[in-house]
């Protein structure tokens, strides 16, 4: 299914952490800040079909060299060796890894399921404090070595951006609010499953943070998010404390990120995770299929809320499992946990 609209600037940082850096005084914070706020006012779009389509995985990493010039010099193409460049060939990997996941579990070719070449570039902006994806490509910025590290380090955020392309070109759910909030979440949630099948962990091995080694030495926290206690990442003098809520009686109304898509996401985060550690096993086979199936219906609408996203799970769980009423109510019971009904 083609993307109907603009691609949303997707980022991995969420700009509450990086205003809360810029107003400290952080220099690269600030850089990043600028730089994301003019990303945002692009009109970001889809990669055009290829006109010869390679049905197989094909990927391609560039350098920026620092520059905020995309794409960058090719470093590493499909099929290469790796080359001296550590973000280079992590990025590839990642690629690959999220592809795998992808094409092995849920039989989707690439992320738009026609066989999408994977594009990459590192080394994006001078000590950008963020990676991003920008409808057709993944970009990594270096971090500025006193809060965050090279964003390529953690494969959960490479799954994390690729997955909000697999969203652009399914349910595309608007990036505001409620529906944007679970374009966050569907992110997350393929982001962390990401990592888990390629460390072959089950649900209850799963670490379920997002971004973890991300944060530099000397940062009081172990990740951007936590899916299993949304709210409990970090607690910095410079980060703040983690603001996600994890039940709806702490949803977050507010204007800015686009209505709390970074903060509300946890919501539906912990809710996945409920569900996955019930069903037990690993969470790509049980509630993972669940998750990517419901989004990949054709069912939802762009601006599908928390409430009938949660309907449409448990509606999945009961035709996929109907001679097991306990995966449908494990779902639902996940959900109620975190203030939301399907009944």
């Amino acid at each position: 299914m083609a993307a109907t609209s603009a691609s949303p600037f997707c980022a991995i940082v969420p700009p509450h952490i990086l205003d809360r850096l810029a107003e400290l005084g952080h220099a690269p914070a600030r850089r990043s800040v600028v730089l994301d706020s003019a990303l945002r006012e692009q009109r970001l779009l889809a990669a055009a079909p290829a006109a010869a389509v390679v049905q197989r995985l094909v990927r391609t990493v560039a350098d920026a060299g620092h520059d905020e010039t995309l794409p960058g010099r090719t470093v590493r193409s499909e099929g290469g060796g790796p080359v001296a460049d550590d973000s280079a060939n992590r990025a590839y990997d990642g690629l690959g890894a999220t592809y795998a996941l992808f094409r092995e579990v849920y039989g989707r070719a690439s992320i738009d399921d026609a066989w999408m070449p994977l594009d990459a570039t590192v080394h994006y902006g001078d000590r950008y404090d963020n990676a991003f994806w920008n409808g057709s490509r993944m970009v990594f910025g270096d971090g500025d070595g006193e809060i965050f590290v090279d964003f390529t380090v953690c494969l959960d955020v490479i799954g994390h951006e690729l997955a909000h392309g697999v969203t652009q070109f399914t349910a595309d759910l608007e990036y505001r609010d409620q529906s944007g909030a679970l374009n966050e979440s569907v992110s997350d949630v393929f982001g962390s499953l990401v990592k888990q099948y390629a460390l072959g962990q089950t649900a209850d091995q799963a670490d379920w943070l997002i971004g973890a080694g991300l944060l530099a030495p000397g940062v009081r926290g172990v990740a951007l998010r936590s899916m299993k206690a949304p709210g409990t990442a970090y607690d910095d003098d410079r980060l703040g404390t983690d603001p996600q809520p994890g039940h709806m009686d702490g949803y977050v109304r507010t204007r800015r990120d686009n209505g709390g898509v970074h903060i509300n996401s946890g919501i539906p985060n912990r809710a996945f995770h409920l569900a996955a550690t019930a069903l037990g096993g690993h969470a790509w086979e049980g509630a993972g299929r669940i998750w990517y199936d419901t989004l990949t219906s054709g069912r939802l609408a762009p601006n599908t809320g928390f409430a009938a996203f949660a309907r449409a799970t448990v509606a999945t769980a009961s035709s996929h499992y109907p001679a097991y009423t306990r995966v449908a109510d494990a779902v639902a019971d996940a959900w109620a946990q975190v203030g939301i009904t399907t009944t």
